[in-house]
C-alpha cells in the first residue's frame, strides 16, 4: 500500500494516537489509508483523552532522544523498539526513536536531522524485507546522508515467507533482534 500515491497512508502506534491521527485524517480533503494494528485491538488500557484532538499527519515524531543510532519504525513495531532501546541503553548504547506515523508522504527532514546527528540508522517494520517500506528509507537516507553515516543502514523486518498464524513469534522483528542489531550497528 506504501507504493500508492497521492494516496496518504497512516498508521498509529496507540489508542490515543489511532483517535487523534483518526480525527485528522476525517478532516484531511485528500484520500487516506488507515491502518489499523491489530494489536491495538488487544492493548488493555491506555488513556484516550475524550475531547477533540487532532494530531498533525506527515510529520514524525521523535519519542525518545539518544545520540548513537537513530531507530526508525511505525504502527506495533514502535513498542517493541521501545523495549529495545531500553535493554540498549542498560548498555551503554543511547537510541533516537523516531515514531514515522505517516509512510506517505513520509517525514524525510526529521529522520535526515536524526541520522545526521547519530550517523547511524535500523529501520524495523512487520512486512517483509525485501520490497517493504524500510528499503524506501534505507535507500533515502543513504542518497542524502551517505557522508555522515558510521555503519551500514539495518533493517530488522519480516522473513520473506508466508507463514501460518502459529509461527508469527518466529516471524515478526522481536526486541532480542532488534537489539542485536543495534549492538552490532553501534559496533561497526
Amino acid at each position: 500500500m506504501a507504493r500508492v500515491f497521492l494516496v496518504k497512508v497512516v498508521i498509529p502506534r496507540s489508542p490515543r494516537e489511532a483517535k487523534g491521527l483518526l480525527l485528522s485524517c476525517i478532516r484531511d480533503p485528500n484520500p487516506i489509508v488507515f491502518f489499523e494494528p491489530k494489536w491495538l485491538y488487544r492493548l488493555a488500557v491506555e488513556e484516550v483523552p475524550e475531547d477533540d484532538y487532532m494530531l498533525p499527519l506527515s510529520e514524525a515524531e521523535v519519542v525518545r532522544q539518544g545520540s548513537d543510532i537513530t531507530l526508525v519504525g511505525w504502527g506495533a513495531q514502535l513498542s517493541i523498539m521501545e523495549q529495545a532501546c531500553l535493554d540498549a541503553e542498560k548498555e551503554g548504547i543511547s537510541c533516537e526513536l523516531i515514531d514515522l506515523k505517516t509512510l506517505i508522504p513520509w517525514d524525510k527532514e526529521t529522520v535526515e536531522a536524526s541520522v545526521n546527528k547519530t550517523g547511524r540508522l535500523l529501520i524495523s517494520h512487520e512486512a517483509p524485507v525485501t520490497g517493504g517500506f524500510g528499503a524506501e528509507i534505507s535507500a533515502s537516507i543513504v542518497e542524502r546522508c551517505f557522508s555522515r553515516l558510521e555503519a551500514p543502514v539495518a533493517r530488522i523486518c519480516g522473513l520473506d515467507t508466508p507463514f501460518p498464524l502459529v509461527f508469527e513469534p518466529f516471524y515478526m522483528p522481536t526486541k532480542n533482534k532488534i537489539l542485536d542489531a543495534i549492538k552490532s550497528t553501534v559496533g561497526y
